[in-house]
């Protein structure tokens, strides 16, 4: 027999998905475990780099002395056009959201279409119209971009990449790392609207009143937020996953537990007797126009004030706190007194939802 040799495994790393799956699955994009360790096992260590180990829906970066918010995201949402919004609105809302939430004002933004030939030309302006629209809102301008055509059947009418960059205020440090025990959690308003409007009109399921997705740029409750103190540890918009995963991902970058209060989620009536009716569970479904807040426990009251004194924030609600107990875990006190573990989940309840 040959002699055993000793490897040295200290500089390795894992080139693929822990999980045991040589292909891509429509989990990995669901913003869960799986999402998780597609970007941590294999995009971060081909990348490499500080600023991508920061692992936040925007980066923070410092250039020409300006602090800048910096930040993608691709939409393929099926259909393009849903109760509340559009695939338009959704691409440009959702960048300027990951902004907000490093608490930076978007201020411009690019735009690539991805078009399915065959697609109407009367779709795509639709859909160039809506983001324009939107932009104007947002008060951010759309600079530069770009349009590439594929062959009918790869793809699906018309997906949508926008990236952004912003300017970060002086004194604002919004990272998952700054959360404390003690922290209060406080989300913005009811949750699960955009999941389940999706869900009605992607299936054809109708549950006795209507729906609309909750689309909106969170820019300015966030500005109103921070004139109460810049001093909030953490925003997170509850896209992918819904609350659940945005609770979890904080809980595991800042080393606490969380503790959730179960009967104080805002969840409207439509959205709890449609996820009943299906079996989902709320706190896994997408939202767009919400975010969760790590804030103080001294400056809660007065930022919870704020929030309410704002159109995107009048339903919003003290939900939970961060603790020292279950580092890294997130639990739920239910209705009756017990206690459920509030994982992340692994992909998404209903993909193609942004």
């Amino acid at each position: 027999m040959s002699e055993t040799t000793t490897l040295d495994v200290t500089g390795w790393t894992c080139p693929a998905p822990l999980r045991d799956r040589p292909r891509v699955v429509m989990g990995h994009g669901g913003g869960g475990a799986l999402s998780a360790e597609l970007v941590q096992h294999l995009f971060a260590p081909a990348f490499g780099g500080e600023v991508l180990a920061q692992m936040d829906d925007a980066a923070a970066v410092t250039l020409g002395g300006a602090r800048l918010a910096f930040s993608t995201d691709s939409y393929v949402v099926r259909p393009l056009f849903f109760p509340g919004g559009d695939i338009g609105d959704l691409a440009v809302n959702g960048t300027v959201n990951d902004l907000a939430m490093a608490g930076a004002r978007a201020a411009y933004l690019s735009c690539g279409f991805i078009l399915e030939e065959g697609v109407e030309m009367s779709v795509v302006a639709r859909v160039a119209r809506s983001m324009g629209a939107a932009a104007r809102a947002a008060g951010v301008e759309i600079a530069t971009g770009d349009t590439k055509v594929v062959e009918t059947g790869h793809g699906d009418g018309i997906y949508v990449n926008t990236a952004g960059i912003g300017l970060i205020p002086d004194g604002v440090d919004l990272r998952a790392q700054r959360v404390v025990p003690g922290d209060v959690v406080i989300v913005s308003g009811e949750i699960g609207l955009h999941g389940v409007a999706i869900m009605s009109v992607r299936e054809g399921l109708e549950f006795g009143v209507d729906i609309e997705s909750d689309c909106a740029a969170l820019g300015g409750l966030v500005e109103a937020m921070l004139a109460v103190t810049s001093d909030l540890h953490v925003l997170r918009d509850p896209t992918r996953g819904g609350v659940a995963a945005a609770l979890n991902e904080i809980a595991a970058a800042s080393g606490t537990g969380v503790v959730l209060q179960e009967g104080k989620v805002p969840i409207p009536d439509p959205v709890a007797n449609a996820c009943a009716i299906l079996g989902l569970d709320p706190l896994y479904v997408a939202n767009e126009g919400k975010l969760v807040a790590f804030v103080p426990r001294e400056h809660a009251d007065a930022v919870l004030d704020a929030m309410r004194a704002h159109p995107l924030g009048r339903r919003a609600a003290v939900i939970g706190e961060a603790v020292e107990s279950h580092p890294g875990l997130v639990v739920a006190r239910t209705g009756l007194g017990g206690t459920r573990v509030v994982d992340l989940p692994l992909g998404e309840q209903l993909p193609r939802i942004c």
